[in-house]
């Protein structure tokens, strides 16, 4: 092998991995931006996680707020609506799972969809689990708790299907209390 071929080699190697290494640089360059926009926003992310305060909130009545476009419902239950609701056995609910993020994969029981361990505290979305209206609170319907006025969904002092077309009790939201005067959403 003569000098000239051993020349040629390393040169066709050297323009191999430049042109590797320009192309790796150029599909970075060009993939990245497509990535980078399937990240949330900034004002994604500032709503991801609100604090609601509480200190407003009489015995026996509820406030919404807003949360990731939809209502939530904030009630803080008096003793009649705890009572009513803990005293419901299981065999008559329609939907039995908890449909709690905060504790997944737990029965319906009132205990387990409240917020303290007293039951004052329920927080739930306002959305209708049969096709997304908003409930009607301040106990209304059959059941003391929410009215689904499109289809005539009736949801009991816990916020558990009792009657109407909606499959599932509903949901509730990943939530905790910040302090004493403030509930923390997601």
């Amino acid at each position: 092998m003569s000098h000239v071929e051993d020349h040629d080699d390393n040169r066709r190697d050297f323009l191999y991995f430049a042109t590797a290494g320009v192309g790796t640089v150029v599909t970075g360059a060009a993939v990245w931006p497509l990535i980078d926009q399937m990240n949330a926003s900034a004002d994604v992310q500032a709503l991801s996680s609100i604090l609601v305060p509480i200190d407003g909130v009489e015995v026996g009545t509820q406030i919404t707020v807003k949360w990731r476009g939809k209502p939530v419902f904030i009630r803080r239950r008096d003793k009649a609506d705890i009572d009513l609701a803990r005293s419901i056995p299981m065999d008559v609910l329609r939907d039995k799972n908890d449909r709690n993020a905060n504790k997944p994969d737990l029965p319906a029981t009132d205990e387990n969809r409240t917020l303290d361990k007293d039951g004052e505290w329920l927080v739930m979305m306002g959305v209708c689990t049969h096709l997304g209206c908003v409930p009607l609170g301040n106990k209304a319907g059959d059941f003391g708790g929410w009215f689904c006025p499109c289809h005539g969904s009736h949801y009991d002092s816990a916020g558990r299907i009792r009657k109407g077309p909606a499959p599932e009790n509903l949901h509730i939201p990943v939530n905790k209390f910040f302090d004493d005067q403030t509930i923390q959403l997601g």
